[in-house]
């Protein structure tokens, strides 16, 4: 093995400018020192379940991560600066593997490349070879076999000429089972109950091949409100790029609606332990009356089931926002980050702000379970204001600038957040490997398309609507042309562009100006066409609304370059002290 970026390249992506830090819980921190003994005492021991499982999201992203890190702890003993720096980089992003914000695909070990099914499948495994060999085995009467390859919790090895699917909990059993006598422990502490059931069914799952396990960990993951501490492992799957290229072969796509088999993206696995904010969940709980009446508003709601009721809206018109709040199966909380590990930690291009789980796909949803936000308070914070005004003044009109406000861009997260809960909940799988790139396209449209709803029930002064507006558009000019792969970003170069196609935007000596006016019916256009290609349940009509809008004009590369020139993070790291301590 040998270290595949140069000593002046390791230098560079490690030095300040080029390396953001996102600093987590300090060791003295008074959301950790003012919990109740029993709940720190839990904390540790959620700590050290997701140090475990982070060994698993290693394993799933690459098979030649681990050997790799063991390849450079070796190389520091031996004094090797060049191994230091590496593992500075390998421990941030997670893995060999990362793009940056300019889009650059790197490895930290010379000579790989990311592997389309990650760790997830036979590294030496094509996308012609996958198709015919599950053609085969469907042709062998192996539906059963082909239905378990294709699910989102498998591992994929060899079986001769065939394939063979191991569920998590078989591939991973060490970690799991070690993780889960961590997570049994906390809940011998933890002061609060329904957080302590939830802990010991999320112990359950990872101890047996059941499905359902995790449905009924999930369903009451997504019901808690009122607890102190926060530990989530997020499954989501916008990382493999195996499995959906299914959908891309007709014959085979064809043979598989015919089986009764939906091919889901594998999951990769994500953990996060924290400290709820009481305030700051009490702040965002102030939308959820509104979402039934969000739900209506929606483009062609009657011609499919979302997660929102749009019936409660109806149960109260004397409630502006009705009373079918009972109703409504999303939860949300904001959380002080101990730490982020695997998949949410993983900070190559960026790192999430919040999330809404569990996705559609998730058998939880199916039995009836509801969704919950988790919104990062460290992850949202902003440490550099003069960084700051450099980037406002490469992008956006002066005139503007008064309309800036850091905190609309969280505002604007809720409204993206909520919107995974708005739509179609089912039958997006076929759009492939496009499905999460409309799928974050359609909350961010959500978003936007909203706020004068927002504004008219009164969850936010007209001040605000333009301050959510202006922090959108800034945050719409990225630093370089992304790849197919990088679904938020790719949705963020098709929302500049429509935005600029329909005028909302326009770009006047190398600035962006905004007619406020034209925002929101905008989006509300680019909504129904999203909405037109979630229901449509055509592969094609995806690809071609992706592709018609994915536009990186002259004038977008012309504001890039103006990023680049204010803006030199490459990638980032988190700094975790907290976490570190309570790990010993």
């Amino acid at each position: 093995m040998k270290i595949g970026l140069s000593s002046s390249e390791l230098k560079k992506r490690t030095s300040k400018d080029y390396l953001s830090t996102k600093i987590m819980l300090k060791k003295d921190a008074p959301e950790y020192t003012n919990l109740a003994d029993g709940d720190k005492a839990a904390l540790k021991h959620l700590v050290k379940a997701a140090v475990i499982l982070e060994e698993v999201y290693l394993k799933m992203d690459d098979a030649r991560n681990i050997p790799f890190r063991d390849y450079l702890k070796a190389e520091i003993k031996k004094s090797n600066a060049d191994a230091k720096l590496a593992m500075k980089l390998f421990k941030a992003q997670k893995g060999i593997n990362a793009v940056d914000m300019n889009a650059d695909k790197f490895s930290l070990l010379r000579g790989a490349k990311e592997l389309p099914g990650k760790g997830l499948y036979p590294a030496d495994l094509t996308k012609e070879e996958f198709h015919a060999i599950l053609k085969t085995m469907l042709a062998e009467g192996k539906k059963e076999e082909v239905a378990k390859i294709l699910n989102q919790r498998s591992v994929i090895v060899r079986d001769g000429k065939a394939l063979k699917a191991l569920d998590y909990t078989e591939a991973f059993k060490k970690e799991f089972r070690l993780a889960a006598r961590h997570i049994l422990q906390a809940a011998e502490t933890s002061t609060n109950k329904d957080f302590n059931e939830f802990l010991q069914l999320q112990a359950k799952a990872l101890t047996v091949c059941d499905p359902m396990a995790d449905a009924y960990a999930d369903k009451k993951w997504a019901s808690l409100q009122d607890t102190p501490l926060e530990f989530t492992i997020t499954r989501e799957n916008y990382e493999d790029e195996m499995t959906e290229t299914v959908y891309e072969n007709e014959e085979l796509s064809a043979l598989l609606k015919k089986n009764g088999i939906e091919a889901v993206s594998k999951d990769m696995l994500g953990f996060r332990v924290g400290i709820v904010n009481k305030e700051g969940t009490d702040k965002l709980l102030e939308i959820k009356k509104y979402l039934p009446e969000l739900a209506k508003n929606m483009p062609y709601a009657d011609k499919y089931k979302q997660n929102i009721t749009v019936a409660g809206a109806a149960q109260d018109k004397g409630d502006a926002g009705g009373s079918g709040s009972d109703d409504i199966k999303q939860n949300m909380v904001d959380v002080d980050i101990v730490t982020v590990k695997g998949d949410v930690g993983a900070y190559r291009a960026g790192i999430t702000l919040a999330e809404n789980l569990p996705n559609y796909d998730k058998l939880s949803i199916k039995i009836g379970g509801g969704r919950r936000n988790v919104y990062h308070r460290q992850i949202r914070a902003v440490s550099d204001r003069k960084w700051l005004q450099k980037l406002l003044d490469a992008t956006l009109d002066k005139n503007l600038h008064q309309f800036f406000e850091n905190e609309a861009n969280h505002w604007f997260t809720i409204g993206h957040e909520n919107g995974h809960s708005l739509g179609p909940n089912s039958g997006t799988e076929v759009l492939g490997k496009y499905k999460s790139i409309i799928e974050e396209n359609k909350a961010d449209m959500i978003s936007m398309a909203m706020i004068d709803k927002l504004v008219e029930l009164g969850m936010y002064t007209e001040l605000q609507k333009k301050q959510i507006i202006t922090i959108f558009a800034v945050d719409c000019v990225l630093k370089a042309k992304p790849n197919l792969s990088q679904a938020h970003r790719v949705r963020t170069v098709m929302q500049l562009y429509h935005f600029l196609k329909t005028g909302a935007f326009t770009i006047k000596n190398g600035v962006i100006t905004i007619n406020y006016e034209k925002v929101v019916p905008a989006a509300a256009e680019m909504l129904k066409k999203i909405i037109e290609v979630q229901i449509s349940g055509s592969f094609e009509k995806g690809e071609q609304y992706v592709l018609e809008n994915f536009i990186w004009s002259d004038e977008i590369e012309k504001l890039a370059a103006k990023m680049r020139k204010v803006n030199k993070t490459l990638n980032g790291t988190v700094k975790e002290e907290l976490a570190n301590w309570l790990a010993r």
